[in-house]
């Protein structure tokens, strides 16, 4: 069974919190921030504008906000205890901020009764949540329903959202990653075209987008959007 996770509202907070620097992290070494003292962001939000404001160094800075949940998931089938932290195949931290009101999520189910879990409220984050966090913030309401499906087969978790079906991978390789999440969308251009693997691989490079969903939770995570109508 799949359990299909809809996305009805969500309103943030009226702060927030990120981070950048300090700890040991792929990017701070690439950056060379490793080390460095750690600098915190306090965000005011304004839900009703849909912004965020900062202060850095005396001067505000602003950004739109897209609220969105970073952690939805159910039990996976493996005995024993689990972190929410790894995205995988059963979903968890998957921190896309394509989920956000109006999307459905849907979670291939392991174990009797789902035990599915939420929460790790997000203002904004861009793709691939690249400092390590995102404006992470309380959330004011999060309105969801939820429905088990007995109609799908589904090993991975995919997506409807406004921006398009998705398609996730997950690995600690970015390349396997990226495969995962190309050969989950192949196999729905597949499904819902009568096409062979090929063919809906040729069309895949004409529209469909990977994007590189985060490189912070241990295992990395890319989704592939099908745009709606981009195949007509």
């Amino acid at each position: 069974m799949v359990l299909e996770v809809k996305i009805n509202d969500l309103v943030p907070g009226w702060y927030g919190r990120n981070w950048a620097g300090g700890n040991k992290s792929w990017q701070n070494d690439q950056l060379g921030l490793t080390g460095t003292e750690r600098i915190q962001l306090d965000w005011e939000l304004s839900p009703a504008k849909m912004t965020g404001t900062c202060q850095i160094g005396g001067r505000p800075f602003h950004v739109a906000l897209n609220p969105f949940i970073g952690l939805m998931g159910v039990a996976p089938a493996e005995p024993g205890v689990h972190s929410t932290s790894p995205p995988r195949y059963c979903g968890g931290n998957i921190d896309c901020k394509e989920l956000g009101r109006g999307s459905t999520l849907f979670l291939p189910i392991s174990v009797e009764g789902a035990l599915f879990s939420i929460g790790d409220g997000h203002a904004a984050q861009g793709d691939g949540e690249v400092s390590g966090t995102a404006i992470e913030c309380p959330m004011d309401l999060v309105d969801i329903t939820l429905t088990v499906r007995d109609d799908i087969k589904l090993s991975m978790p995919r997506a409807k959202t406004p921006a398009g079906w998705i398609a996730f991978g997950f690995n600690e390789d970015l390349n396997l990653a990226a495969a995962e999440a190309l050969k989950g969308i192949v196999e729905w251009i597949q499904e819902m075209y009568k096409l062979g693997k090929a063919e809906a691989l040729a069309l895949s490079s004409a529209v469909i987008d990977l994007r590189v969903t985060q490189i912070v939770n241990g295992v990395k995570g890319v989704h592939a959007i099908l745009p709606h109508g981009a195949i007509r």
